[in-house]
Order: structure tokens, then C-alpha cells, then sequence
């Protein structure tokens, strides 16, 4: 431990920690602006200055490594003087009218620096350029003339994204914040995550769809989790007049560290579906407005008569969004309390399906998520992380260039394929071979195929070598090839990580909600879809059902098929918890409050659980451990 002196404060911190963070540690404010926890530190804005005794001149305390002894003063009369002088200078350039500026409110980090440290006028007359705003970007506008040059958005877009879209042109007063080779924003290869936006400190970088709708004053933060995949990111729900306002990415979450894809940061604030707000019975062929105490009777009067018919009862479909509370009781109400044969989830033939068997008889054979960020070596086989699960994609992109090969092995075009330092596309169905091939030449053997013996070279240096393998693996091929790649994985040690879907997904197959359905007699469909989308093949699975049942958020070509529809939640609007891809249980938080005649999914499930007379238990934790899991559940 290093033993230093912060104003008169003695602390210890462990070795590798900064003179900022020990003062933090002490709630001793430094201010500063190019710093952010997130990302590395860097040093540019020179606010953060201190003294230390022996040093001959001020450091800033960002980038300087805590010394046994160090003797540190934060606040004196030259460290004031210099503070003064940095933002007299930021302000002398571009357009920051900061000492009038009341838009910002407090979200300003540059307002704020220039009223913690006394300033309320300009020392120096601006002279400024005016920059062209960039607004060719579909979520957010890029205004050079409002840019501090503290280069955080570029740093974060490589160190914590791995995109490396953004960079700094030009010198002097001309810098500019630009996207690749200089292109408009939004024909560049931004992926749209939005981590820039987070974590720039003034308006160069700001939001389109939560612009001017509330500042950090007026606002309520709820920590919460996405339930856009199954990494499971953890996230601030930003909410005003119970309306989103945004979502940004919790910096101190464990899973993600703070950075979200466009999936999870934008989709939800541009939902634009009719919401459901009353239930709906069909009367004469058409959906009229019901209350609950008739929709749930008009449920039991069709459904109490099939109870214990088996093949001929009730086809019950859930969504994997929904929170685990809601698939139990599901579970309970439509497996054990109606006897329903088909008790499945609108992901039938779940990706997480065959490796949950195949833990049956192995045990866990999979690793967390840590193991990405870590590794030396990333293996992608049926799995695209540019499209899908993208915030494991970046823990993938972010360490490339510490030289961590990359090789892709998918039969389709994946948006890895320029970056990988191998791609192989196997023929449809021969993901097998491929794996063969590369455990013989793991084993020593010569292989025939130069692209492979490439990849087996790589591999052979890593230490800590990572597989990542999706749902294209296990779909498309012989149930054998999952046991391929686990007996290829413990040939070279590798961590084996597998992306399971929705939210839920890992839930669902715990609960052995993953078999394939199909109408085969059953006299009733009950579909609880909550607010996931519906997808053609699930309505033309529906298509000849005698009586549907729709569980639904909001309106759509299900909902005008059912004969009763039941409002629910939303993901905002609901608690409850989820199980990650690497076994993780979370708990995500209501942030806005439902319309008054919408229930959450467990309340609806458990009104026609008791409407059907089926008693049901609070036991969702514990049926998570029925079956082995695939990666351990804690």
C-alpha cells in the first residue's frame, strides 16, 4: 500500500492508483475535465494541477502515480492562477458563452469548472471560427464550436467501444473533432452506441431524441437492467413527468462498464407502437374494450374446460423478455396446473436448447463474460457480435490492438470479417469440419487448408484463448458439433462463452421452456409476448388456433387476431429479475409508472392463474436449479 498526504489528509491507497483518485478517496474535489474513470487517463486539460512537495513544477494529478510519502496541496494561490488561465484560454476559443449560458443547467462540465473556480465573466475576448454543425447523424449532432479538444469521445470510442471512428484533425485553434477520414458523422463507421455522446463534458456531442428534455435537475435516475439480448447490460433509466428522457450505460456496472449498443441505448426511445391500455374482447368479430373481471372470465370459460386434456388443451408461448417471476408462474400455471404438452417460449428451439442438455451430462462447460476481456485469443464461431450481443463484440474489438488475434468462423458475411486476422466460411452445415480440422492441428497433425493452419498457429501462441458461439452453430449443424467444440476447447484451454437470444433466454431453458411447438389439436393459444415483437412465423404457427389469448403491450397483428387481449408492462415499467448469458442474476427497476388497467406480466399471469383456480408458488430462484446449468448461476 503507498502512504501519501492530500491537504493535510494522510491516506493509503494500493500501488497504481493516482493522486486523483486518492484525493476522490478522500471527497477532496479536483476539478477536471479531459478525465473520465471510464477510460484511461490522459492529461490534456491541465485542470486537475496540484503541488507536490519536491516537484519543481505543478503536476496534473490525473496521470500521476501516487508516491509513498508524496506531500500534495490541492487548493493554493498558483493552482487557483493556473485553473483560471486554462479556462480563460477554452473560453477565448469556440463558442462557450458559459458564465450566461443558462441552457445547460448544471449538465455543463465546463460551467460548472468555471463557477466552482470563481469565473463569471470572459478574462479574454472570444474570437472563434464557425465551424460547420454536423447533423447528418440519426441520433445525435456533432458541434465542433462547442468542443473542448479533451479528446474523451475519441478515447472512448477506441478503448471502451473498439470502433475507433472518431480522431482529431488539423493543429492549433483549426483542431477538429472528425469521424474517419474526415466524412459527415453519419456516413461514417459509427455503429451508433452513443458512448461518445455519454461521456462528452460539454454540448459537442449531444443527443437528438433527449435534447432540451430535461435537465439533470429536473430528472430521475432508476438503475435498471437492458433487456435488449441476453448480456444483460446494466443501465440508467433517465425519466421526467413519467416519460423517458434517455437511457445511458451505468459506468459502474459490473457487465457492460458502461457502454451500451444502439439496441439498448436508442431502440427503446424511438418506439413508436400503439400501446395497449384496457383489455380487449372480440365481440361479433370485432376487439372491444373489456374490464379484467371480464376478460378473466371470458379466459376461464373457454380454458377452465381444457384442464388436464393434454395434446388437446391449452398451447402456451411466452416471450423471453419477460422477467424470470413471470416465466415461473407461466410455467406453473400452463405445465403443471393446466397439463398443457406444449409449454414453450416464442424462441422455440432456444440456442441454449442443445448445450443445456449437453450439461446434463457434462456439468457447466461455459465461462463468464470477464474471460472476453481478458483474452489473447477470440474465436466467433455462429455468431455475428457486430449485429447481435454487440457489447461482447466490443470487449472482442477492444483488445485488438494489444495484437489479441481474431478469427471468425461463420458460412454467412460477418461485419467481423474485415477486421479478423482469419475468416472462415465452412460450407452451411460443416462447422464440424472445421472444428476437426482445427483440433487435429492443435494435436500436432498437418492440415491441407492454409486459411486453417493460419488460425491453428495463432491460437497455438495464446494463453488465455477465448470461443464465443451463437445460435447459427447450433442450429444449422448435428447435435454433435457442440461437443466438437468443447473437446476442441479444452485441447487449447480456452474459455468456451455462449450468447443465449433475448433477456430471459438462459431463464427460459432452465425452465425447459425451449422445445418447438406446433398446433396439433389444442383448442386454445395462450400467447404472453409482453412488449417483445411479433414475428410472422409465430402467426402463421397461430393462424388456425380456435381461441387466442394475447398478453400484450401493445397493438399489433397478434393482438387484432386474439379473441382476448390482456394489457401489460412494459420493460420500464415492470421489475423484476434476469439471468445473464454467464449466469449473472440481476434485478431490473420500474421507472415509470403504467397506465391505470395495465398489470405487469406476473400480475396478469397469476389473475388468470387464479381466474383457472391454479395455485402457484414464488419459487423462481429455486427452479433455476432443476436442471444443471450451462455456466454457473450466482
Amino acid at each position: 500500500m503507498i502512504k501519501l498526504t492530500i491537504d493535510n489528509q494522510t491516506v493509503e491507497v494500493p500501488e497504481g492508483t493516482t493522486v486523483l483518485e486518492a484525493a476522490e478517496k478522500l471527497n477532496i474535489r479536483i476539478p477536471k475535465l479531459c478525465h473520465h474513470p471510464a477510460i484511461k487517463p490522459y492529461g490534456s486539460c491541465r485542470l486537475c494541477v496540484v503541488e507536490v512537495e519536491g516537484f519543481r513544477t505543478i503536476q496534473a494529478s490525473c496521470t500521476l502515480p501516487a508516491g509513498n510519502g508524496m506531500v500534495v496541496r490541492t487548493d493554493t494561490p498558483a493552482l487557483q492562477e493556473s485553473r483560471h488561465f486554462v479556462l480563460s484560454m477554452l473560453f477565448s476559443e469556440r463558442n462557450h458563452f458559459c458564465p450566461f449560458c443558462q441552457v445547460s443547467g448544471g449538465d455543463c462540465e465546463l460551467q460548472n469548472a468555471a463557477y466552482d473556480e470563481g469565473m463569471t465573466h470572459w478574462p479574454i475576448q472570444p474570437q472563434w471560427s464557425n465551424f460547420p454543425v454536423d447533423t447528418s447523424h440519426p441520433y445525435y449532432v456533432l458541434d465542433n464550436n462547442r468542443c473542448i479538444l479533451c479528446r474523451r469521445c475519441v478515447r472512448a470510442c477506441g478503448e471502451l467501444v473498439g470502433n475507433f471512428t472518431l480522431a482529431i484533425e488539423e493543429r492549433g485553434s483549426s483542431n477538429l473533432l472528425i469521424a474517419d477520414v474526415g466524412v459527415p458523422l453519419g456516413e461514417s463507421t459509427c455503429i451508433q452506441c452513443g458512448t461518445c455522446v455519454q461521456v462528452c463534458p460539454t454540448g459537442a456531442l449531444i443527443d437528438r431524441t433527449s435534447a432540451y428534455h430535461g435537465l439533470g435537475q429536473n430528472v430521475a435516475y432508476t438503475s435498471s437492467i437492458c433487456v435488449g439480448c441476453s448480456v444483460g447490460c446494466n443501465i440508467n433509466v433517465v425519466t421526467r413527468d413519467n416519460r423517458l428522457v434517455r437511457i445511458e450505460g451505468d459506468f459502474g456496472g459490473a457487465v457492460n462498464g458502461g457502454v451500451l449498443c444502439e439496441h439498448g441505448r436508442y431502440y427503446p426511445m424511438t418506439d413508436q407502437r400503439e400501446r395497449l391500455t384496457q383489455p380487449l374482447l372480440k365481440k361479433n368479430g370485432k376487439l372491444e374494450p373489456a374490464s379484467w373481471d371480464e376478460a378473466l372470465t371470458a379466459i376461464a370459460d373457454r380454458v377452465k374446460p381444457l384442464v388436464g386434456k393434454g395434446a388437446h388443451s391449452v398451447v402456451a408461448i411466452a416471450s423471453t423478455r419477460l422477467p424470470a417471476e413471470a416465466l415461473s408462474i407461466f410455467k406453473q400455471l400452463f405445465g403443471e396446473g393446466i397439463g398443457s404438452r406444449v409449454v414453450t417460449s416464442v424462441e422455440e428451439g432456444l440456442p441454449t436448447a442443445r448445450s443445456a442438455e449437453l450439461a446434463q451430462t457434462v456439468g457447466a462447460f461455459e465461462a463468464k463474460l470477464e474471460a472476453l476481456k481478458t483474452s489473447d485469443a477470440v474465436i466467433t464461431i455462429g455468431v455475428d457480435l457486430s449485429r447481435n450481443h454487440q457489447v461482447a463484440g466490443f470487449f472482442a474489438k477492444r483488445i485488438r490492438p494489444q495484437g489479441v488475434p481474431l478469427i471468425v468462423i461463420d458460412p454467412n458475411e460477418n461485419g467481423f470479417d474485415p477486421i479478423a486476422d482469419v475468416a472462415l466460411k465452412p460450407e452451411a452445415g460443416k462447422d464440424a469440419d472445421t472444428i476437426g480440422w482445427l483440433l487435429a492441428a492443435a494435436k500436432g497433425e498437418a492440415v491441407s487448408d492454409q486459411k486453417i493452419g493460419e488460425a491453428a498457429q495463432l491460437i497455438k501462441k495464446a494463453q488465455k484463448p477465448v470461443i464465443v458461439y451463437g445460435k447459427g452453430l447450433i442450429a444449422f449443424n448435428e447435435p454433435i458439433v457442440l461437443q466438437k467444440l468443447i473437446e476442441y476447447a479444452r485441447a487449447i484451454g480456452a474459455s468456451l462463452i455462449g450468447v443465449k437470444g433475448e433477456a430471459n433466454s438462459f431463464v427460459a431453458s432452465q425452465y425447459q421452456l425451449d422445445r418447438p411447438f406446433a398446433l396439433n389439436g389444442q383448442q386454445a393459444a395462450y400467447v404472453a409476448i409482453g412488449d417483445d415483437y411479433v414475428t410472422e412465423r409465430l402467426l402463421q404457427r397461430l393462424e388456425k388456433a380456435p381461441f387466442i389469448i394475447a398478453q400484450a403491450s401493445y397493438a399489433s397483428k397478434l393482438t387484432a387476431l386474439a379473441d382476448v387481449v390482456l394489457p401489460v408492462t412494459i420493460w420500464a415499467e415492470q421489475s423484476g429479475h434476469y439471468v445473464n448469458l454467464e449466469g449473472r442474476v440481476q434485478q431490473a427497476h420500474a421507472a415509470l409508472v403504467a397506465a391505470e388497467g395495465v398489470r405487469s406480466n406476473a400480475e396478469a399471469l397469476q389473475a388468470v392463474a387464479e381466474s383457472l383456480g391454479v395455485k402457484t408458488m414464488d419459487n423462481w430462484k429455486d427452479a433455476l436449479f432443476q436442471r444443471k446449468p450451462v455456466v454457473e448461476i450466482g
